[in-house]
């Protein structure tokens, strides 16, 4: 069981780590993107055969849409997320040019038949990190319950703008850590990965 402490300033963090990223300026939004995909594709060594999980942005969320054109255009597999309740994540491959559908919290995934995947890479939207790793989520835990059950640890990057930084956050025995972030201002590695 989670500690009531823990769990109550982790609702205190989310709600600073949601005004934080409210505030990002239009100009920052514009730009993150591209320079997210240049960090990734410059830092990340893809097999041919590896499956990468995006996500559809909803809200003021990280858009990591270029990277996913940039997976599709050349050929990468690449999975979204299908949300159902509070379930673990079902991995979707999206094929090109198909279409995607409403999936829950407003955001798009591949239609219900589509393969279902376990990715090498998975990208992952936040609220708030820290110099450690540690990922400030939603509170549903949805990516650390997928992550879990999956057969082999995929390589896990945040995305996120710097203005979601945090000197140090709470992280519980459930909660697994980044080994990378990128921002607009590039990518940074955690752990044995830096």
């Amino acid at each position: 069981m989670a500690d009531d402490h823990i769990e109550d300033a982790k609702a205190v963090l989310r709600d600073k780590a949601r005004l934080a990223r409210a505030s990002v300026a239009a100009d920052i939004r514009t730009d993150a993107g591209a320079i997210a995909a240049n960090a990734f594709f410059n830092a990340v060594t893809l097999e041919p055969d590896w499956i990468v999980a995006g996500y559809w942005p909803i809200r003021d969320e990280f858009d990591c849409r270029p990277i996913l054109v940039r997976l599709m255009d050349s050929g990468q597999p690449v999975c979204l997320p299908v949300t159902e309740g509070d379930q673990p994540l079902i991995m979707r491959l999206w094929g090109d040019d198909e279409a995607l559908y409403p999936s829950g919290f407003g955001t798009l995934a591949p239609i219900e038949t589509a393969p279902v995947v376990e990715p090498d890479i998975v990208l992952i939207p936040l609220l708030g990190f820290d110099s450690t790793g540690t990922r400030l989520g939603y509170g549903k835990g949805h990516y650390d319950r997928t992550i879990v059950r999956m057969k082999k640890k995929p390589q896990l990057i945040g995305l996120a703008f710097a203005a979601q930084e945090f000197p140090l956050l709470p992280r519980e025995a459930h909660d697994i850590p980044l080994d990378a972030i990128i921002t607009e201002a590039g990518i940074r590695h955690f752990g044995a990965s830096q």
